[in-house]
This record gives C-alpha cells, sequence and structure tokens, in this order.
C-alpha cells in the first residue's frame, strides 16, 4: 500500500512531466490574435496604413517559425484599392500567399521576456529573400507573442512587385507611390 509521502512524489512527479510537455510543446499562431501592417506613402507625403488579417502559422519545438500571409486578405478600407493590389499588385491568382519561414535557436520554455535578431527568409509573388528582424518575444503560459521592435523594410523590387506598384500608380492617378514599405507585426502563438 502507498503511503501519503510516494502519492504526493508520484502526482507531483506527474505534473511536472504534464507541464514540461505543455511548455516544449509545439504551438499554432492564433490569426485572430496575430497582426500584420505596413504603411504606404503616396504623393510624396500621403501616408497610409494597411494591414493582412488573415495569417496562420507554427512554431516548433525545434525552432521551425512559418507564418503564412493570406495576400488575398489584404484590406486598405477602400474596397477598390483592395481590389487593384490583389490583381495588379500581388498578383494573388499567381501568388496568393507570402510565407516567412525562420530557424531559431532561442529558448522560450520559460516564463519572460527576450529581445532576439534573427534571421529570416520571405517568400513572395515568386521570389525568396532574406529578411532580418528585431523582435520581442513574451512567454508567458501557454503562449508565447512577438512583435517587431523596429518595422521590417519590404521593397517592391526586391520581390519583383516595382511594375504593379507602376500600375497601381497609372491606375489611381498618383505622381508617386513608394517603392518600401515598412512592415510591423504581432504574432501570438499557443
Amino acid at each position: 500500500m502507498l503511503n501519503k509521502k510516494k502519492i504526493v512524489k508520484i502526482l507531483f512527479g506527474t505534473l511536472l512531466i504534464g507541464l514540461s510537455s505543455v511548455s516544449l510543446a509545439d504551438m499554432k499562431l492564433n490569426g485572430d490574435s496575430s497582426s500584420l501592417s505596413f504603411f504606404s506613402v503616396k504623393k510624396g507625403t500621403a501616408g497610409e496604413s494597411h494591414r493582412i488579417p488573415k495569417l496562420s502559422g507554427s512554431f516548433t519545438t525545434s525552432g521551425d517559425l512559418k507564418v503564412v500571409l493570406d495576400l488575398k486578405s489584404v484590406e486598405t478600407k477602400i474596397p477598390i484599392r483592395d481590389e487593384r493590389m490583389n490583381t495588379v499588385l500581388f498578383e494573388t491568382t499567381k501568388h496568393p500567399e507570402a510565407i516567412l519561414t525562420a530557424k531559431i535557436n532561442d529558448d522560450f520554455s520559460k516564463n519572460g521576456i527576450k529581445t532576439i535578431t534573427t534571421e529570416a527568409t520571405l517568400e513572395m509573388h515568386g521570389v525568396t529573400q532574406k529578411i532580418k528582424a528585431n523582435v520581442m518575444v513574451i512567454r508567458t503560459g501557454n503562449k508565447l507573442i512577438a512583435s517587431s521592435l523596429k518595422p521590417i523594410i519590404i521593397s517592391a523590387s526586391d520581390f519583383k512587385l516595382d511594375a504593379g506598384v507602376a500600375k497601381l500608380q497609372k491606375l489611381a492617378k498618383l505622381p508617386s507611390i513608394a517603392l518600401s514599405v515598412p512592415v510591423n507585426f504581432t504574432l501570438v502563438f499557443e
């Protein structure tokens, strides 16, 4: 028969095993709690904020990060511009998604805040480029929250989007549209 001390040890050991498996489990991106926005400038001084609300992805125990951006979901608050960005700029019939991947070697198994700089790969519009990101990562319970510390600058020409920007400029009868945009994000993994 087991005495109380042995029962407590068994329960405590079981609890620790359970907690360690929770803290080291693969995580999925919570698209509803996550956000990705970018800022464009037209006519030299008119700035506007846009977003891509449909995000999915994962972060594995081995440090593999994957975030998928549904480019068809782009929101600019102007329906005709949303349509033009889909058909003219992103060409979503051919390239419906942008995919960000990275290998993160930091340990996030304990609650706390870390600041990291990481190199990631962004695949968009049929082009793959390396980008660097400065990120604050917060681990709390079964959540991992990653937010950009400073914007990531994406250049249209790096992803063969400059011709699409020129077409947008002509369609909207604008004197200019900036070819680089700052991107900010907050990603919540659970």
